[in-house]
């Protein structure tokens, strides 16, 4: 079923493509009302319009706040066209209907991440516009609404077909997309709310974002998936601008993040994170980009292999020529010199994102679907506080310890749980990811540095001298003995075992320096 369109109301924030779209409804005999700003910007068009104040006999009040917030304007967009006594009060109160609505909100989302002042901030939450957008959406059997510039041309082009028509289908894709628009819009005011309140889980929780790009598959080839991103974040592989290779597949895009998470606790140094699998598998930090690199692809050149890499500064040439050398499905940084730009052009398929690590901004909440619901908690933003940091061992830890200590207990918080972390001279050499037993993730960790010792012709595993990181507290000493074994000399855990007098013994039998954190960083 068609609905002739013979009246539109045009009222929108974002003026791109505007003029062309209303110049063509014009051309087809379409009569064009429209409110204030774009009134103004349709009369600088040579277009005729109708101003909605003489449709509501009530001129724009309170600065604006109310213009469309009337019966005349709703009644049009609700009334029923099939609806005889809708149509009788039409008549009676000399109300024409309203066929079609184009509107874009007041650019809130845009807005918070300004910096904008929290009064100012208020000012752009749209009301009249998610009124108007939601009346015209319930009443889809007479009613086009259009929220969105990028449907003008489909529009147009169906309107030209139809006679000035639009088809029933049409009309429930756009009401549909403008309900979806408008919940995503009260989730992001909703959200600004909350961060600026001290509650930080309540009752309801609005979730929503735009879609930035439709993949070609999600984690399989048998799943459908998209990109989205949602308000208030500036920052992130959503907003990150690719400037070379192939489209991001699902998997690249939950990696890059995972890196990039990692990479922003060691954003004030030149820094790398590799990860494979969304698991780091080589962390450094040194004082040259160069160094980190290699320091980070040292600990397990094997995983390394088409992995995630993020570096925390612009990548310069001799970085460049180092990563080029190894198969990798993704580079994100801040920056890349042009030199460093032409060497990674040699290899076509490698995608190159640009994530600046300024305004990383609220934490926020971390979401994760479940069958049924979702589950909601504050992000694990908490930092190691060395002065809060307890040693119960009979042996200090080194100066050079500490650091190293720190290091890997930051890394191991980016690590599938059950992780063990070991490090050494602020790099990674050893990472047990994703165990169902502490002892295992030991294990592994170890035997990935004894590995990576022999592919790089090294007698020694790379784990002797370094220090290890669990993400929980060790159960039994076990797992400390085999931290031992494996030549570290120092381990950092959050403490907290019921067996704590046993673990603690463990270490001073053999000679491990031992800290308590009491935090805990499961990451499942």
């Amino acid at each position: 079923m068609t609905q002739l369109v013979r009246r539109a109301l045009l009222s929108v924030s974002d003026k791109n493509g505007l003029a062309d779209f209303a110049r063509s409804l014009h051309g087809m005999g379409i009569e064009l009302i429209s409110t204030g700003g774009t009134a103004k910007f349709l009369r600088s068009e040579r277009l005729p319009v109708t101003d909605v104040s003489e449709l509501t006999g009530s001129a724009e009040i309170l600065g604006g706040r109310v213009k469309t917030l009337h019966p005349n304007i709703h009644a049009a967009l609700l009334a029923k066209s099939g609806d005889v006594e809708h149509q009788a009060t039409l008549q009676r109160l000399g109300i024409k209907p309203i066929e079609l609505l184009i509107v874009n909100l007041y650019p809130f989302e845009s807005v918070i991440q300004s910096d904008a002042a929290f009064e100012d901030c208020i000012e752009h939450i749209d009301i009249g516009g998610p009124a108007m957008i939601r009346a015209a959406a319930k009443n889809h059997s007479a009613v086009a609404v259009v929220t969105d510039p990028d449907d003008y041309t489909a529009i147009l082009e169906e309107l030209r077909a139809n006679s000035s028509s639009l088809t029933l289908p049409t009309r429930k894709r756009l009401a549909a997309k403008a309900f979806a628009r408008t919940a995503v819009y009260d989730a992001a005011v909703s959200n600004w709310f909350i961060a600026s309140t001290p509650e930080q889980l309540p009752d309801y929780f609005a979730i929503g974002g735009k879609c930035l790009q439709k993949l070609r598959y999600g984690e399989n080839p048998h799943q459908t998936a998209a990109l989205y991103s949602t308000a208030g974040v500036r920052s992130g592989i959503p907003s990150a601008r690719q400037i070379q290779g192939k489209e991001l597949s699902y998997n690249n895009i939950n990696d890059a993040d995972a890196a990039w998470q990692c990479a922003s606790e060691f954003a004030h140094r030149p820094s790398c994170v590799i990860v494979k699998h969304a698991n780091p598998c080589g962390v450094a930090l040194a004082d040259s980009l160069l160094d980190a690199y290699s320091n980070a692809f040292r600990c397990d050149p094997v995983s390394a292999f088409g992995g995630i890499i993020v570096l925390t500064r612009s990548i310069d040439a001799a970085t460049a020529e180092a990563i080029v050398k190894v198969f990798t499905e993704v580079i994100v940084a801040p920056d890349v010199s042009e030199a460093a730009r032409k060497i990674i052009a040699g290899k076509q398929n490698l995608r190159l994102l640009l994530a600046p690590f300024d305004h990383l901004g609220h934490p926020g909440l971390a979401v994760k679907t479940i069958s049924g619901g979702l589950l909601v908690q504050t992000a694990d933003a908490v930092a190691l506080n060395p002065a809060t940091m307890r040693v119960v061992s009979k042996r200090q830890p080194r100066v050079e310890e500490l650091a190293d200590l720190e290091f890997a207990f930051t890394v191991a918080k980016h690590v599938k749980s059950n992780a063990v972390v070991y490090a050494k001279n602020l790099a990674t050499v050893g990472i047990g990811a994703g165990q169902m037993s502490r002892l295992d993730a030991s294990r592994i960790a170890s035997q990935k540095a004894s590995h990576a010792a022999a592919q790089q012709g090294l007698k020694t595993s790379l784990s002797v001298g370094s220090v290890a990181a669990s993400d929980a507290f060790f159960p039994f000493p076990d797992a400390v003995h085999e931290i031992a074994a494996a030549g570290a000399t120092a381990v950092i855990h959050p403490g907290g075992s019921l067996r704590d007098d046993e673990i603690i013994a463990a270490a001073d039998e053999t000679g491990l320096a031992m800290v308590f954190t009491e935090i805990r960083h499961f990451r499942h």
